[in-house]
């Protein structure tokens, strides 16, 4: 069993022509809300992959926003361990979608900040345990500690981007980030930015995945280091890609699949998820990920070359 613990936010989404630069006011077209957060979004994603039956740790207002979050968990067959904030909103997201499929998220977390340590459930049956940033960091250090010491492997999505306390990494199993995410992590200034092999040394966990946008994701675990390139797709909206990895990366390894295996899933739903608007509502079927893999076959040399030399490791 897979426990989330984490996020729900109801998402607020305009599509405009641009992202707006700072003071600028840009006019833009369709409105609407999805379901969304990290947490909810990877649970979803987890539920979807099949195999794993899947638990959500989630804390929600009182209020008429709840209300659709918690029937996209439902519908996707996601067991829901509701903590339930009658003095506060539930968490909200602001995105503006751009032409080119980029996004600009300001999230309102509300409740999401009413997790506590005491709120985590029992951990009988639990083989992973999957968290982000949006929840305070205190809860998140105190779920990662419970869980290592019921021997739950701890994933945890670096996101949103910011240090971490040492009292935290070293209860990790597996560290998610992309490269922002890892720069923050591993201290690097945007005048001192090493290559992503050179963060990668900084960081003592012992599995760390870096997802990579259109290059696709290097992970390194246990010490080897692997590579997996992007699927091509056109992208509608990327919003909730990089969730849909997380969740799609744990629920293959806790189907005891190889690394290589996960990554080429997890990539491969990532990128479908990028081909629909909106967060859970753009995640794909298990059958639909199965599909793109088989029919992409192996990467090519040449681009494990260039992904390879992009993340700064030698040929």
């Amino acid at each position: 069993m897979i426990l989330v613990a984490g996020s729900a936010n109801l998402d607020f989404v305009v599509r405009a022509p641009h992202i707006p630069a700072p003071g600028e006011t840009v006019l833009g077209r369709e409105f609407k809300t999805y379901p969304g957060g990290k947490g909810a979004n990877q649970a979803v994603a987890c539920a979807r992959a099949g195999g794993a039956p899947t638990h959500m740790l989630l804390a929600l207002g009182d209020d008429l926003y709840a209300r659709p979050l918690e029937e996209s968990l439902n519908a996707a067959n996601v067991k829901l361990h509701i903590v339930r904030d009658a003095a506060q909103a539930t968490g909200t997201a602001f995105i503006c979608v751009s032409d080119d499929a980029e996004n600009a998220i300001t999230v309102a977390p509300g409740a999401n900040a009413a997790l506590q340590a005491h709120h985590l459930p029992t951990l009988d049956g639990v083989s992973h345990l999957l968290m982000q940033l949006e929840t305070p960091m205190e809860t998140v250090t105190a779920y990662a500690k419970a869980a290592r010491a019921k021997g739950v492997r701890v994933v945890l999505n670096a996101a949103p981007a910011q240090s971490l306390p040492a009292d935290l990494l070293k209860h990790i199993d597996i560290l998610i980030a992309n490269e922002g995410e890892l720069a923050a992590i591993a201290s690097d200034s945007a005048q001192n930015k090493g290559s992503i092999a050179q963060s990668l040394a900084k960081i003592d966990v012992p599995c760390v995945v870096v997802t990579l946008g259109h290059h696709g994701c290097v992970a390194r675990v246990d010490g080897q280091v692997l590579f997996q390139t992007a699927f091509p797709v056109t992208p509608v909206d990327t919003t909730g890609a990089g969730d849909t990895f997380c969740g799609v990366l744990v629920a293959a390894l806790q189907q005891k699949q190889s690394w290589p295996q996960a990554l080429a899933a997890a990539s491969a739903a990532g990128a479908l998820a990028c081909t629909k608007p909106g967060a859970q509502s753009s995640i794909p079927e298990h059958a639909e990920v199965a599909a793109l893999v088989a029919r992409s076959g192996k990467p090519e040399a040449g681009n494990l070359a260039a992904l390879q030399s992009f993340c700064g490791f030698p040929a």
